[in-house]
């Protein structure tokens, strides 16, 4: 290989690195204000950056890989198309990529079931010693099951707060309600579980 030929290797790998360490170091606001100005590169950061848990919602949210991989594509096409329409102010961009995929996932819930009256729930249930009686690959599988059967309301509550750990007032962001309404409504989505799951352990109990 001639010598000018490596050196321009190294460059050029010394580029790409450059490059990817100044995209890493960029807030999501700097990538943003670059990917409306057509920057691909930017594009790609920001959807590295935020794409799992994107997918993890709307997993979550749908048990289902294929709309979940919808979603999350849908979402960043959105980002491309709405991306001015984001405030800081208001809150993460996070966030907002949240608030696109809960709407996009409630729109498939609506057409995939309608929600049923929420059974009256016995104030005694409790979630202690719920997992007891489950191996961790059943409790996984069955936690999972649990939460896609709550009405939306609760579900996208739990999901956002417990499982992809958002403080009350980023999940009051994304559902577009009062921090008090954030906090009901997962309290009572945990309520709802712990019945649901304490179930499965009695009716395992006697097998």
């Amino acid at each position: 290989m001639e010598l000018f030929e490596l050196q321009s290797e190294i460059h050029n790998g010394s580029c790409a690195k450059a490059s990817k360490q100044r995209q890493m170091s960029e807030s999501d606001e700097q990538l943003l204000a670059r990917i409306l100005k057509g920057d691909e590169e930017a594009f790609a950061a920001l959807y590295r950056r935020h794409q799992r848990p994107i997918y993890r919602f709307a997993l979550h949210m749908t048990r289902d890989q294929t709309i979940a991989e919808d979603v999350t594509q849908e979402v960043f096409l959105a980002l491309l198309e709405n991306g001015r329409s984001f405030d800081p102010t208001r809150g993460s961009l996070l966030s907002f990529l949240y608030g696109i995929a809960r709407n996009r996932v409630l729109q498939r819930i609506q057409k995939q079931w309608r929600d049923q009256p929420v059974d009256e729930i016995e104030q005694h249930a409790s979630d202690e010693n719920v997992f007891d009686d489950l191996t961790r690959r059943e409790m996984v599988e069955h936690v999972r099951r649990a939460v896609v059967s709550l009405p939306p309301m609760y579900r996208e509550a739990v999901v956002l707060c417990d499982l992809e750990n958002a403080s009350y007032e980023e999940a009051a962001m994304v559902l577009e309600c009062p921090v008090g309404t954030v906090r009901s409504r997962l309290s009572r989505g945990r309520l709802m579980l712990a019945h649901k799951l304490a179930r499965y352990v009695v009716r395992n109990a006697y097998e």
